[in-house]
């Protein structure tokens, strides 16, 4: 028997531990592979596009009725997109999840390091900056698609400004920021608005110029937590395109063991269901 002949046998025999019978009658929401690395490409608003290495993870969700799912079928979905990994493709991907393995819910998140260049606010001298951007993206009946982004930025606080006589304690802060829109987005836009919200944002090169401004910048706009995220909020909520989103702040204390922090989410749908009808004036 010629070994191709005999390889074809094989596999015609060999058991499928995954499609077996479970008889716990307990459905698993999420199943998959997680902390795939990979490389992706992502539309960069002055770019075009850019080219980034990715952490993935993917799920479907189990019946009952099945011992496992197939691996391995995770990661030929993604060698098929390997050129064209990006947030145009998800649904796509999402779909053929569904469909290679035979799941009802399918779920992609993606993180990544985004680059961006930016210049120092005084010498203008430029550099890349690093930011950590999320796709989290599921499809069941119907699409879902949300960006996250981790912005650091600087926070001085007001409590230590009234107090001292010689200065205020500052730190370096990570916003976080998730948000579900309506038509697309740029992650630099998203980007631009969060860095407003602390006391001044963060550079990776800085001359001596550029530390002297952003420090008394930081000195006069000095931030709790609760202004970060309650500023953001403000902002977020003013954009049309936005339907949801959350916020959080973590202040990095530089004079205490813990860290200093606040969130909110706001669902803008329901916030529009819930607003009251404003009297239009007519006498009933």
């Amino acid at each position: 028997m010629k070994s191709e002949e005999r390889k074809v046998k094989e596999t015609d025999v060999m058991p499928d531990m995954q499609k077996s019978r479970d008889n716990r009658n307990i459905p698993i929401g999420k199943v998959g592979v997680k902390d795939i690395s990979y490389p992706i490409v992502v539309m960069d608003k002055n770019k075009s596009i850019q080219h980034t290495v990715a952490r993935i993870n993917m799920y479907v969700d189990l019946p009952h009725h099945f011992k496992g799912t197939h691996m391995s079928r995770f990661i030929e979905i993604l060698n098929v997109y390997r050129e064209e990994i990006a947030l145009d493709k998800m649904e796509a991907m999402l779909e053929k999840m569904k469909e290679k393995l035979g799941a009802s819910t399918a779920h992609l998140e993606i993180e990544f390091p985004y680059f961006i260049e930016k210049q120092a606010p005084a010498s203008g001298a430029k550099s890349l900056m690093e930011y950590t951007c999320e796709f989290s993206a599921s499809l069941s009946s119907h699409f879902d698609f949300v960006l996250g982004i981790k912005v650091p930025v600087t926070s001085l606080c007001p409590c230590s400004k009234e107090l001292s006589r010689y200065g205020a304690h500052n730190q370096r802060s990570i916003m976080t920021v998730k948000v579900r829109y309506r038509e697309f987005i740029w992650i630099e836009d998203l980007i631009e608005i969060v860095e407003g919200c602390g006391s001044s944002p963060v550079y990776s090169l800085l001359k001596r110029e550029d530390e002297k401004l952003v420090t008394e910048r930081a000195y006069e706009n000095p931030k709790f937590v609760e202004d970060m995220v309650r500023e953001a909020t403000q902002k977020l909520l003013a954009i049309d395109n936005i339907t949801w989103f959350s916020v959080e702040a973590e202040n990095f204390e530089s004079i205490h063991k813990h860290s200093a922090y606040a969130a909110i989410e706001r669902d803008k749908r329901e916030l529009a269901v819930d607003k009251p009808v404003e009297n239009s004036g007519n006498c009933g």
